[in-house]
């Protein structure tokens, strides 16, 4: 499949953007001038090959999310590229399962204990506490699947757009899935 320098053009450009980059700045970074990274920007022209590895590094993508215009080429290729799928139901229901280890061994139990210390300690937090108040805990969800993305997992962006009650934390989780690929 041939790229389409329109798709290509735009795609650079959204990138460039998220990563607050001007043309000028861009363009000094790969040792180009800031009118062929508009031509880019355009559609009038593709980027040189040699210019591709550098280009994906600084634009923090790869050289075939940048051809290929943001677009995959089949769903399966897509999902291929992560360890697992996840949900944010299972991001919620992981976070839950640490209190209900409380519930069902005991507060004062070492297993009970060390995992939320470790949750505590890790994230800076008192998860109990954090737990106990709808906003941080929606945090919570936020954040599991945060590192969950981090690590490799693949959760689908319709999932994390309806997976939270707020809408910033959608968004905040949704600027991680496009950061590491998922969309």
């Amino acid at each position: 499949m041939e790229p389409d320098p329109i798709k290509v053009g735009a795609h650079i450009h959204r990138l460039r953007k998220r990563r607050q980059l001007t043309q000028v700045q861009l363009g000094e970074l790969l040792h180009i001038s800031f009118q062929a990274v508009s031509k880019w920007e355009r559609g009038e022209t593709l980027p040189d090959v040699s210019l591709l590895p550098r280009l994906a590094q600084v634009l923090e993508t790869t050289i075939d999310n940048i051809l290929m215009g943001g677009e995959r080429e089949m769903e399966k290729k897509r999902l291929e590229e992560f360890t697992r799928m996840a949900t944010i139901a299972q991001m919620r229901e992981g976070v839950e399962c640490l209190e209900r280890m409380g519930q069902l061994l005991g507060k004062d139990s070492f297993f009970y204990l060390g995992a939320v210390g470790g949750v505590d300690l890790k994230m800076n937090t008192e998860f109990e506490k954090t737990m106990a108040n709808p906003n941080l805990r929606e945090i919570m969800f936020a954040e599991a699947a945060i590192q969950a993305i981090q690590n490799g997992a693949y959760i689908a962006p319709e999932d994390i757009q309806s997976g939270f009650k707020s809408a910033h934390w959608a968004e905040v989780v949704m600027e991680y899935a496009k950061k590491y690929g998922i969309c």
